[in-house]
Formats: C-alpha cells, structure tokens, sequence
C-alpha cells in the first residue's frame, strides 16, 4: 500500500474548494432519500449505461457522497501541490463535518459509519471508461473503510481516525482524466433533488447562456422516483425560491412564454407545450468571458481630445433578459401594448451599447419612452 497520508498533511477543502467528478455529477449513481432503497437504479441512453446495485444496507445515498467530496478534494489539493496522489487517505470526522457544516454530535458520527457501510456495500456497472480504462465487472465507491476510535471512561467510543481508500475507477477518472468540477459551499444546504439540479446545471451549462432540457428526460437525469406530475411540481417550487447556488431554474410550457422566446432566438428548434415541457438553467449573473471593451468618444467640437478609454462593456443578447415578473408588471402598467413586440424593439435598440447593470429596470424606462413617443389611438 501506498503510504499513508493524514489531514495535518493535506489542505482541507474548507480552505479551497470542494470538488467533484464530472462524470460523478452527471449521471444518477445515488439513491435521492435518506430511507434504505433497496431497489437498484438503473440507466441507460445512446452512450451511457449505469446499474447500481444495493447492499443490505441500501444502495448509497447523496449524502453519503459529501465523503467522495470530501477525499476527491484532498486528492486535487496533492495533484495542485504537484505531489503524487495518494489512493488512500485518513482524516478525522470533526474535519469532515466542518467542511460540510454538518454538527459534532455522536449521531453525526453514526452517520458517516452508516454512509461508508452503504458506500464499500454498493456496487456499481457502467460502461464509462475513466482514464482510458473501462470494467466490466462491478465495483464499490471505496474498497476500504475503516473508523478508529478509543472509549471514554464510560464507555462510549471516541471516533479518532477515518480511513479510506478510493476505488480505482474513480481514482484513475480524477488523477487522468481530471474532469472536476468546483462546488459552491452552499451545494451541503441543499435538499437531494436540489443537489442533483445544482450538478446538472454546474455540469451542462458552462459558459453558455442557458441550458435547456425535457422534463422527463431530466427526471431520468436527477433519478427521481416520483411521478412526473410530483417531479414538476417540485421543479416548480425551486422555480418559486431560486435555491441553487450560482443559476436559476425555470420550467417552460408555455410556447409563448419569454423562456420558449429565449430558446427559439437561440436557435433551437425545440417545441415547447404542455405535453413537452423544457427546463431552463441560467447562470446567475456570472461575468461573461472576453466581453468587448471599447473605446467612448467625447462629443466632436473645437475642444476634442484624444479618446477617453472607459471600461465600457457592451450588451450582448445574455445582459438583455428581462424576469417574468417585470413582463407581467409591463403588461398591467402598458394596457394595450404588445409588451414582447417592445422588448424585441429594446433589445434591437440595447444591443452593443453599455450593458446595463439592471435589466428589467431599463426595460421599464424604454417602455415609459416608448408609451409616450408612441401613444394608442383612442
């Protein structure tokens, strides 16, 4: 065995950040409730096949993935200091919990021999290969778990030492293929369907504008067990309260809605309806990459100098979305207008001047202009 490694010799990721597996991320290999599911998951589309099969303790839940978190962040903390990683690694629970906030109570410390019994018990079958290499046998997220502890005068154990060595797919997916993934801090708050939509939006949406998928293929997706009704639902209240960290979601069935425009002028041909609903992720905010800086004349005269360089950017299609709310606000402000019709007039009108720091608030003035320049006959 390699040599073994303890948490005074690594970074905890509480200092950096949290990472994940790409591959980890995008495909449902955890089970989304705390209760035993003992019925395995399964998946399957044009290239991709998973079965994961549960031991008698159930098949490994998304909590008990905050502990492959956890070692895969140890893991890209050596391969940053340019050290050789290590397949095995020791930490103490009390590290662990802070780092995903979870309390030091001795349930908490039952909880983590719980996950690592479900996370060495369940057996996994796919046909993605990890550093070049696929299996096709089943394996276990950890082929060693191990908990040290020593007892108190009353005989209670003490939890001194965790120990685990990683299975070798998912060692040779992070130490070759070194697809990881970054977590937002706030990812341990979020309830398992809220989890599953963070990843996938953290995994497909990169530096596009959006993302958009079916429905039901994102509940294949999550690997929610509910019914599509149930599933839509919960979509619809994550709608309501925006938890993820770093995007938005929105559920689209409407062909007229502002989200069926936006995928439409994107130029997907997607048909959007009650029967096939489209999901949209959208980064919140996020600095846009290699956004153009130009330069901004003063007004030409006698007295004209040389150009002032200003750090102006210039809006581009993604810096001129306006929310739902303030549409449906234009539209009880401007009766009689066809507020779509003015937002496209707005967008042709913003588009490659400042981009401007609140949206709705400036589709709301050129509306006001444009009302007035523009008055209904009576």
């Amino acid at each position: 065995m390699s040599q073994q490694l303890s948490l005074v010799d690594l970074d905890s990721p509480l200092h950096g950040h949290v990472k994940g597996e790409r591959s980890v991320m995008a495909f449902p290999f955890f089970a989304l409730s705390k209760g035993r599911r003992m019925q395995p998951i399964t998946y399957a589309d044009e290239y991709v096949s998973i079965e994961v099969r549960p031991s008698q303790t159930g098949v490994a839940t998304i909590y008990d993935k905050e502990i492959l978190l956890y070692i895969a962040s140890l893991l890209v903390s050596q391969m940053k200091r340019c050290e050789t990683p290590s397949q095995e690694y020791s930490f103490t629970a009390h590290d662990f919990l802070r780092v995903i906030g979870g309390n030091r109570s001795a349930r908490s410390y039952q909880r983590i021999n719980g996950a690592l019994e479900r996370l060495q018990g369940t057996q996994i079958k796919t046909n993605i290969e990890a550093g070049g290499e696929g299996e096709d046998g089943f394996f276990s997220w950890v082929s060693e778990a191990k908990m040290s502890y020593t007892k108190n005068a009353d005989g209670t154990k003490r939890l001194n030492k965790v120990k685990v060595r990683l299975c070798d797919w998912l060692y040779r997916a992070i130490i070759k293929d070194q697809k990881i993934l970054t977590y937002d801090s706030n990812y341990f708050q979020l309830s398992p369907i809220e989890r599953r939509l963070y990843e996938l939006a953290r995994v497909h949406c990169g530096q596009q504008r959006f993302f958009h998928i079916g429905l039901t293929k994102l509940q294949t997706k999550v690997g929610s067990e509910d019914r599509t009704a149930k599933f839509k639902a919960a979509l619809r209240d994550v709608q309501g309260r925006q938890p993820l960290p770093e995007y938005d979601l929105f559920v689209v069935d409407d062909p007229e809605s502002d989200g069926a425009r936006m995928i439409r002028s994107a130029g997907f041909g997607t048909l959007v309806s009650k029967r096939n609903p489209m999901v949209i992720f959208k980064p919140k905010g996020r600095a846009k990459a290699g956004r153009q800086r130009v330069d901004v004349l003063p007004p030409a005269g006698p007295e004209t100098h040389a150009p002032v360089s200003a750090a102006m950017i210039t809006a581009e299609p993604a810096d001129l979305e306006v929310s739902s709310h303030i549409l449906e606000k234009a539209g009880h402000l401007f009766p009689g207008y066809d507020k779509y019709a003015v937002l496209d007039e707005w967008r042709r009108w913003a588009l490659g001047k400042e981009a401007p720091r609140r949206p709705d608030a400036a589709f709301l003035a050129f509306f006001t202009t444009y009302a007035k320049r523009n008055p209904l006959p009576n």
